[in-house]
Formats: C-alpha cells, structure tokens, sequence
C-alpha cells in the first residue's frame, strides 16, 4: 500500500474517532460576570462548536454517522487495491488476466453503494422535516440583515427593536470578545422555542451561529425561517458568513439566553424602554442576572443576608 494511502487512512481514522469522543472532550466554557457561560471559538478548534440545541445536536450526530461510513468506504476500497496490487503483481502474473466482467461483483458494486444512500437518506431527510417544523414557538423575532449590522424586532412585544454592532476593540471591557461581542444582544429565553424570520434590508447576508445550528441566508424581499431551542443558559455566537461587503467582518451575532423569569424580567424593562424609545441599555441583561443571584444567596442564606443588612 502506498505511503500517501496509509497516511490518508490514518487521518480518517483519526478524525473519526476523535468525532466520536467529541461531546465527551468538550471544553468547559468560560463564565462572564453575570455567571453565564460563554460559548465562544476556541483556539485550535477543529470540530463544530460543542451542541446547544436539538438541532445543532442532530447536525454533530449526522455528521459523525456519515464520517463513519466514508471511513469504512475509504478502508474497503484501499484494503481491495492493496490486495489487488499484491496478489496480481507481475512477478506472479506475468502474463495479465484478460477477464472483463464479473456478474456478481458488478451487481455488488451498484446494489451496495444504492444501500447506503438510502441509509444516508432516512436520517438525512427525518432531519430536514425536523428543521422545518415551525410550529407552535413561544416567540418570534425579525431578524435584519444591513450593512453591515444587525436590526432584531420582537414581534410579540410592541416596540422592542433595535439595532446590534460591534463593539469597538478600544471599549471592550473583561469578558467581552474583539469581533464578536455586541452593544446590544440578542435576548431569549432559554429552553423555549424561538422562530427567526430572516431577511435583509440591502444585499445577502447570513445569519450564522454554528453551536446552535442557525444558519438561513438574508435575502432582501424574501423572508426565511429558521427555529431553535438553547438548551442552557449562556452567551451564544455566530457571524454572517456570506460575503456582503467592505465591512463583511463587522456582523458578528450575539444571543444571550436567559432563564425564564429574567428573560420576562428583561422583556417589561425593554418594553417600558421602547415605550420611551429607547433601546435596551447595554447588557442590562448582566444587571438583571445579578440581582437574581444575589436574591437567591439571601434566600439560601438568610442569616448571611441579615448581618450584612446589620451592618450597612
């Protein structure tokens, strides 16, 4: 077997294997001040973003399924040519057989192959029926595509939209990622069927955010929908990852998820915000998530709570 061979069937196999022990090799994620974890790139990663919903999970799953089939292709033909090339070299077969055809060999040469794309299909396509069902969500927001920035209107919340950049690198506080944190957040609940219904006010943009399996192209005067489920709270990423521009690199996505009743807590301050046309002040999210914490320590802890009330 040639060199170049073995060497390619040792990566395979390598990236198979390593695929399958992903969810178990997975990074713990940092934590920003309000305690939420962050889930971000990471250096030298080489595999999707670890899973954070239904969808991104049947992704990883399909993924691996398929990774693991081609590994077994790639092994088949590579063990059939390195039997060919040993068992028919010339110095045993000097003179070369002149067979042609082989009814057995070509029937299983075509009816395996046919196999398994239909055993690619079946999940293939159960996914697919998965991604489209868009019923019945617990909210729906209007996601707008601009260069180069983001607009998110709540459709269930009279008057909540606004407008998302980039934070500037010479503002970004602790905690907070160059090109891909934002002034104002995506806010959602965790646990709670989102719908996004995607479009672009200028050219094509995408919006993107690969550990939660979101990804739907912007296109001006065509609305498309994609839905999600975040499994947790925390601070979610993405970017536009279509070409749309000077400044391409300057949409990035930011979610944040937050538990029930602060999301709610965030939603009556956003509205009573909006009511007054304004935007949700930065990241006051954080301040909510806070508040909630320290509401819960004095709860968990009522004698530690009355002695600092003491001594204040």
């Amino acid at each position: 077997m040639k060199q170049s061979t073995k060497y390619g069937l040792l990566a395979l196999g390598l990236i198979a294997a390593a695929a399958a022990a992903h969810p178990a090799l997975a990074a713990t994620f940092p934590k920003n001040s309000a305690g939420f974890p962050i889930h971000a790139p990471q250096p030298w990663e080489w595999w999707f973003q670890p899973a954070s919903s239904p969808i991104q999970k049947s992704i990883d799953w399909m993924m691996q399924f398929v990774l693991w089939i081609m590994f077994g292709v790639v092994l088949l033909v590579a063990g059939l040519l390195a039997y060919i090339v040993v068992k028919f070299r010339a110095s045993v077969h000097p003179v070369p057989s002149t067979t042609t055809h082989n009814t057995l060999i070509e029937v299983i040469w075509t009816v395996a192959p046919a196999l398994l794309l239909i055993v690619i299909f079946v999940p293939s396509l159960n996914m697919i029926f998965q991604q489209s069902d868009y019923k019945h969500p617990y909210m729906t927001v209007k996601v707008t595509g601009h260069q180069w920035y983001w607009e998110y209107q709540y459709l269930g919340a009279k008057g909540v939209d606004f407008t998302s950049y980039p934070i500037p690198p010479n503002q970004l506080k602790p905690g907070e990622i160059k090109q891909l944190s934002v002034d104002h957040p995506l806010v959602v609940p965790a646990n709670q069927k989102i719908v996004f219904q995607i479009t672009s006010g200028d050219v094509l943009h995408s919006f993107f955010i690969p550990s939660l399996g979101v990804q739907r192209y912007a296109i001006p005067g065509q609305y498309w929908h994609q839905w999600t489920k975040i499994d947790a709270p925390g601070i979610y990423y993405g970017e536009c990852n279509q070409i749309c521009g000077m400044n391409h690199d300057n949409m990035p996505i930011e979610i944040v998820a937050l538990p029930m009743a602060q999301f709610q807590a965030w939603l009556t301050e956003a509205k009573a915000d909006a009511a007054q046309g304004d935007v949700p002040p930065v990241h006051k999210y954080e301040v909510l998530a806070e508040a909630a914490a320290a509401k819960a320590a004095s709860i968990a802890q009522p004698h530690l709570a009355l002695a600092s009330n003491a001594s204040n």
